[in-house]
């Protein structure tokens, strides 16, 4: 059983940065992805940005590359996720996730697919960004 706890969401003003914590306890498999999904008020949940913890690679999706950065200590079983130059279309509620197997054509890409086969979620913290 792989427990998830969150942390770091909050408020900001456009253009700003947070940073978000997942301490994982348990055991994560090596052949499993970890990341983040987001909801926001009235729309479905979304895939944010994940990582394939046993060998470092990471993937995004479209509408925060080059503002989020995700990484994962291995040491600590940590996950973070750096978001920069935050826009209100980032309001959410950020959810970590983890144990859904790695694929050889998407690896841990974070999709509406991807979901269906999270096997631990973490209660989530909220991200507010004002304009």
């Amino acid at each position: 059983q792989v427990h998830l706890v969150e942390s770091g969401g909050g408020s900001v003003e456009a253009g700003g940065s947070l940073r978000l914590s997942c301490a994982a306890s348990g055991y994560i498999h090596t052949t499993h992805c970890m990341g983040w999904f987001r909801q926001a008020p009235g729309k479905e949940r979304e895939g944010v940005a994940a990582v394939y913890p046993s060998v470092g690679i990471t993937y995004y999706t479209d509408s925060v590359k080059g503002r989020f950065i995700i990484s994962h200590d291995n040491a600590k079983n940590t996950l973070s996720l750096q978001m920069n130059r935050l826009k209100p279309k980032d309001t959410a509620m950020y959810s970590c996730a983890a144990g859904w197997l790695v694929t050889v054509n998407a690896g841990c890409l974070p999709d509406r697919e991807t979901e269906k086969d999270v096997n631990y979620w973490g209660e989530g913290t909220q991200v507010t960004v004002s304009s």
